[in-house]
């Protein structure tokens, strides 16, 4: 069974920077994209970004673009959410996710979702 663990949230204040980190085990699917998502209390689950199975192509939300991005290792099965620059209105829980089919931006498009690591940002 695929598996898709984040970590590194935490309590950071506003103009700060945070490391996001997903392992990924278990199958390995060809073609796959990786995504990053939020949701806010309150807020529909939405996207940040995303990153192709060779970390050549990446895709990003028009809120985070130039503050956030997504690599990943896959000698280590990790995706990353470098967030620099961070709002109090970044505050949510962060998902990774692994694609389906579908559009990269939407959570309908995505099949596999980790348990959420909690990003509090202090104004």
């Amino acid at each position: 069974q695929v598996q898709l663990v984040e970590s590194g949230g935490g309590l950071v204040p506003v103009g700060d920077s945070l490391r996001l980190s997903c392992a990924y085990s278990g199958p390995t699917f060809s073609s796959e994209v990786m995504g990053w998502f939020r949701q806010a209390p309150g807020k529909q689950r939405e996207f940040v970004g995303a990153i192709t199975r060779d970390g050549r192509y990446t895709s990003y939300a028009d809120n985070v673009k130039g503050r956030f991005s997504v690599s990943r290792d896959n000698a280590k099965n990790t995706v990353y959410l470098q967030m620099h620059y961070l709002r109090s209105e970044d505050t949510a829980v962060y998902y990774c996710a692994v694609k389906r089919e579908g559009y990269t931006n939407q959570t309908s498009a995505y099949t596999y979702w980790g348990q959420g690591t909690q990003v509090t940002v202090s104004s």
